[in-house]
């Protein structure tokens, strides 16, 4: 299924992406290598890697499945950091086009 898709990495994970026809939604798959460390660290990666998705989810067309590896380095990154990261390879693989808004708050400018 993937090889019909796109895929894009950057330091901390590799994102592939496949469009899927009829779908309702996206889907998000995670993976977590044991080389990012014990079950605790992981389960708390895919906690925060799941929490960034979350927050992105407007922003990411319906009808496409998602399968993001997180590549070691990514246990000792705050929430923040983490979305940023997935938003530069989500706009690598061209599955996010614009900047998006959080709280009214764009590019990381505050008012």
């Amino acid at each position: 299924m993937f090889q019909r898709g796109s895929s894009a990495a950057n330091k901390q994970f590799v994102l592939y992406s496949a469009k899927q026809e009829g779908q309702a939604a996206f889907r998000a798959g995670i993976s977590v290598s044991k080389k990012i460390g014990n079950a605790v660290v992981r389960n708390r990666v895919k906690r925060l890697i799941r929490e960034a998705v979350a927050r992105m989810e407007s922003d990411i067309p319906v009808g496409l499945d998602l399968v993001i590896i997180a590549r070691p380095g990514v246990e000792a990154m705050t929430l923040e950091a983490i979305e940023q990261s997935l938003l530069h390879v989500m706009k690598r693989a061209k599955v996010i086009k614009q900047a998006p808004v959080h709280n009214g708050k764009r590019d990381g400018k505050r008012g």
